[in-house]
């Protein structure tokens, strides 16, 4: 499985599904240990229709228009949930056994790092004793490394400032300029976008500062690493279950399924051996933070619309200053990774955590944004920023490639691998779930979503009758008050307790835990995160002042 772009999928139960040059699928039997090893898909509901290509492009034209976004419901999301959500499907799609295809692997390893689990994996790998991991490590082989920012073209008084522990680690060397950039983490997915890739770093800062901690107590070395590790990634789950999910669906579906087990997605199974990945919530209901993510950000002090010198923040500029899609070097081809020059993150780019997170939500009313204000997310309905019409091709794994120019539209990428697995459609999930279906005039006019009247009237009828799962999970977050409801909310509900149930370190199977890091022991949330990795002070949160 290769970035967002998976060329094939090991569905349990189905084989290795394939696909022809125009996309048509084929299954077949695992052929080799290798294919056997893969990360493991299953389907929660039956094959679905699949959708013509000419009704994905028009769909997808039109869900991607460029037209008047909403801000998130009330309340206001703040904006880092957008991009919290796409660091947590990497970690629950991350394949740390990747490299050791040709080598013998321990089975508990194998079904482990084979499988969705929310551990943190891609921050941690295989850990600091494996010869190939332990360059994300510093030489205590304890606490994760940190990457010093460039030299920046602009303000005056950053023209000179690098600064230690504000970018990724890097690579520094390689015959491309792309592979100097690249980041020295386990999954350089969390470097295709500047909000993902300074989330990535605050855990890397909460991961250090927790050894700080739990080395008072005397504990040293690989002893210290793992105690590290496990109250990092028990304070995560605490958080994702009483913070993010809240957030983006039904609290009384969030609740139902904490409380009272699965009712659909591997039901009595406890244990890592089967766990799996859903189709339905790997190509359709996870993708719901698409529709969350705005097209420019207040970014820090240089950079926002209240007269910063830089500007607003464009979506394009926060690919651009990555390494993995972009080449922190505007004006220049970002789909060739032999572009030379800057190789570290400028210092002028550095976050300001105040502008994506609200820190009045942890009573510290001393960390409000300043000149610009801060973010809150796009409305989850059925809308996508116009600038999704035209992601890097390093996201998808496309540098150096050439492909239509549909291909770079977000929503027909949805739209098209769904079609590829033959996925299920929205009707048929609801049946399965025992839930009323949205009607056609529900589908067709929606609740302050896309208006399909674009479409012709076959194409309608096509939606209609077969409605795509992620459209129809959009659709029913319209009528939810921009939160996902009984068709998307269960997906995700009962996904994420899967995922927690099956980690090895897990607040699921270990429900009289409580955090030790918040302001008390029911409470742990991002700011609070942030707050604890940052040691609560405004110059390391925003370096850079208002």
């Amino acid at each position: 499985m290769k970035h967002h772009g998976t060329d094939s999928f090991f569905v349990v139960g189905e084989g290795v599904l394939e696909f022809d040059g125009n996309g048509a699928p084929n299954a077949r039997r695992p052929l080799t240990i290798e294919e056997l090893r893969r990360f493991r898909f299953s389907r929660l509901g039956p094959e679905g229709v699949q959708v013509p290509e000419d009704v994905r492009i028009a769909l997808a034209t039109a869900v991607t228009a460029d037209v008047p976004q909403a801000d998130s419901a009330d309340p206001a999301i703040p904006a880092g949930f957008t991009y919290l959500g796409q660091f947590v499907d990497h970690d629950l799609t991350m394949d740390r056994t990747e490299s050791q295809l040709g080598s013998d692997v321990n089975l508990d390893d194998l079904v482990q790092g084979r499988s969705p689990a929310l551990d943190l994996d891609s921050v941690y790998g295989r850990g600091p004793l494996d010869p190939t991991d332990r360059v994300f490590y510093a030489d205590d082989q304890v606490k994760l490394k940190m990457g010093r920012t460039s030299k920046p073209p602009f303000p005056a008084d950053l023209t000179e400032v690098e600064l230690d522990g504000f970018d990724l680690p890097r690579a520094g060397s390689g015959v491309t300029g792309a592979d100097r950039r690249r980041p020295l983490i386990p999954d350089a997915r969390n470097d295709e976008n500047l909000v993902v890739a300074q989330t990535h770093l605050a855990f890397i800062r909460f991961h250090n500062r927790v050894v700080d901690e739990l080395a008072l107590t005397g504990l040293t070395g690989q002893r210290l690493f793992h105690a590290a590790r496990e109250q990092v990634v028990r304070h995560y789950q605490w958080m994702l279950r009483t913070d993010h999910l809240p957030r983006i669906v039904d609290p009384a579906i969030v609740d139902d399924v904490f409380a009272n087990g699965r009712r659909f997605f591997e039901t009595g199974q406890g244990t890592s051996q089967e766990a799996t990945m859903p189709l339905e919530f790997s190509v359709a209901a996870y993708r719901l933070g698409h529709s969350m993510i705005r097209s420019a950000y207040q970014w820090n002090r240089v950079f926002n619309s209240g007269g910063g010198e830089g500007g607003i923040a464009t979506l394009d500029l926060l690919f651009i200053f990555t390494g993995t899609s972009g080449n922190f070097q505007p004006g220049t081809n970002q789909d060739d990774p032999n572009v030379g020059g800057t190789e570290r993150l400028p210092s002028n780019w550095i976050a300001d955590f105040r502008r994506l997170y609200d820190f009045t939500e942890a009573d510290r009313p001393d960390l409000v944004p300043g000149t610009g204000g801060g973010n809150v997310t796009k409305k989850i309905d059925t809308l996508l920023v116009n600038p999704l019409t035209l992601l890097p091709a390093g996201t998808f794994d496309g540098r150096g490639t050439t492909f239509p120019e549909i291909h770079r539209n977000l929503a027909f990428r949805n739209l098209t691998r769904a079609n590829m697995v033959k996925l299920a459609s929205g009707q048929q999930i609801a049946s399965l779930f025992n839930e009323e279906a949205l009607t056609a005039e529900q589908i067709l006019a929606g609740n302050g979503g896309v208006a399909l009247d674009s479409l012709t009237d076959e194409q309608k009828a096509s939606v209609v009758a077969d409605t795509p799962l992620w459209f129809y999970i959009l659709r029913e977050a319209e009528f939810n008050n921009g939160l996902l409801g009984r068709v998307g909310g269960r997906i995700v509900a009962e996904v994420f307790h899967r995922a927690m149930e099956a980690s090895r370190t897990s607040i699921v199977r270990e429900p009289s835990w409580r955090p030790v890091f918040g302001p008390d022991t029911d409470t742990f949330r991002m700011t609070d995160l942030l707050l604890f990795a940052f040691e609560g002070k405004a110059d390391l949160l925003n370096p850079l002042g208002d």
